[in-house]
């Protein structure tokens, strides 16, 4: 079986140099004009000189009228095409792999940025007041946006990148048009399992047709969305090996949505956590799953931190590739993990809440795990930016200090975004 050090050769023929991929983390450092800055440059260069094979950036934007947070990237006629130069020459500096991942949020675009998202139905979410109501795209919306995507593609390959992509999992904007709950259309993207997965196919099509035979094309998926109703493991499975059918070259599995935050491990018993290794890998039974029927590599992300567990995962063939995220905020060197010298890589999850009982992470109350959630990531947040600007991560910060800075800052950035916007 193969070692965390070994390389992977995918369908494209592009080498991922060894098993281990930094999975997209929402990073918040663009500009006013959602250009790429030298902060991305300086975060990507530390982590890739840390170690990690393949790193995949947050999701950048396909349009600037909707973001996910400010802060967000967007490649939409704004210009900055020198700074993704600098980004992608910056975190290739180790002969790695740097993957774009392109994004639209869907209804999941925060209030802040826009009132009235776009999404496949006028279906809202129920979160703290966070996202206005959004509006049902029109055929000419969907059709413009699948060519955004590609366009988008496109110049991440002129620019340097590797690879890209397309984020369809986590309650954004394809992941939505999969799930039945957020998608009631009776059109041709809407209904069937095969139409509502009609346009992350078209988007695949779309983006393999921009960047030829030569760039690696990923796609994240939810192996399930765990709402009632909602994006079933059934329904992923038979997107994963329509996914295969298309032609991707790795197929990376996570879960949940803001809704239900199984990217959070709170599914992990209906994951099949029954064991210390599956409760590190959340979404591991479910890869054994997809691996049945489809041909493409896989990788999965949620949990990894031991050495120990990595390993099993990839022992047990059900994946080829581990996918971190939160570890790499506060340890960008993993190295020594690679090399067998570290055995586990730090967690500060159970650490990370803003009380306990019932404001504890276990609440029964949807709207308390959220606001534990949130806090948690913008707790990460600051790690990233820590990186970015050249310091060493303060894992010491207090949480609520973090949260209260951050939605403080977030807000004057979207102020002074939209007031620049309105001028132009």
């Amino acid at each position: 079986m193969p070692s965390l050090n070994a390389p992977l050769t995918l369908p494209c023929g592009v080498v991922l140099p060894n098993r281990l991929l930094k999975s997209a983390m929402t990073e918040g450092l663009a500009n006013l004009n959602d250009q790429a800055t030298s902060r991305l440059s300086a975060l990507y260069k530390r982590w890739a000189e840390g170690g990690t094979g393949t790193l995949i950036t947050g999701n950048v934007m396909v349009d600037r009228r909707f973001l996910e947070r400010p802060g967000n990237v967007v490649i939409d006629g704004n210009g900055g095409e020198a700074a993704l130069q600098d980004w992608a020459k910056a975190g290739t500096s180790a002969n790695n792999q740097l993957w774009m991942q392109i994004n639209h949020p869907g209804r999941q675009c925060q209030r802040q940025v826009s009132s009235r998202p776009l999404a496949p139905s006028d279906v809202g979410i129920d979160l703290i007041g966070m996202f206005g109501r959004p509006q049902p795209m029109t055929d000419i919306d969907i059709k413009q946006t699948i060519t955004r995507y590609a366009k988008v593609a496109a110049s991440a390959k002129a620019a340097g990148f590797t690879g890209v992509q397309i984020h369809a999992a986590h309650g954004y904007l394809i992941s939505q048009f999969l799930s039945p709950l957020a998608n009631t259309r009776s059109d041709q993207w809407g209904g069937s399992l095969e139409n509502r997965a009609r346009f992350l196919l078209e988007t695949v099509a779309a983006v393999l047709e921009a960047v030829g035979p030569n760039l690696a094309v990923s796609v994240k998926l939810n192996s399930a969305d765990f709402s009632k109703g909602g994006f079933s493991h059934d329904d992923s499975l038979q997107v994963a090996q329509w996914l295969s059918e298309a032609g991707i070259d790795l197929l990376e599995i996570s879960g949940g949505t803001y809704e239900k935050l199984a990217l959070m491990g709170d599914e992990t018993e209906k994951a099949g956590a029954e064991s210390s290794q599956h409760r590190e890998a959340y979404f591991l039974k479910y890869a054994e799953g997809i691996r049945k029927v489809t041909t493409i590599p896989l990788a999965i992300t949620g949990g990894f931190r031991s050495h120990a567990a990595m390993q099993a995962a990839l022992d047990s063939g059900a994946l080829d590739v581990i996918g971190l995220g939160r570890p790499l905020c506060s340890q960008p060197d993993i190295r020594a993990l690679l090399n067998g010298r570290q055995t586990t890589l730090p967690n500060w999850e159970g650490e990370l809440r803003l009380g306990s009982g019932w404001l504890g992470p276990k609440s029964s109350n949807q709207k308390i795990r959220t606001l534990n959630f949130g806090a948690a990531t913008q707790w990460y947040y600051r790690q990233i930016i820590d990186i970015a600007e050249g310091r060493e991560p303060n894992t010491h910060t207090g949480l609520l200090r973090v949260m209260l800075k951050h939605m403080a800052t977030e807000r004057r950035m979207a102020t002074r975004r939209a007031k620049l916007q309105n001028k132009k």
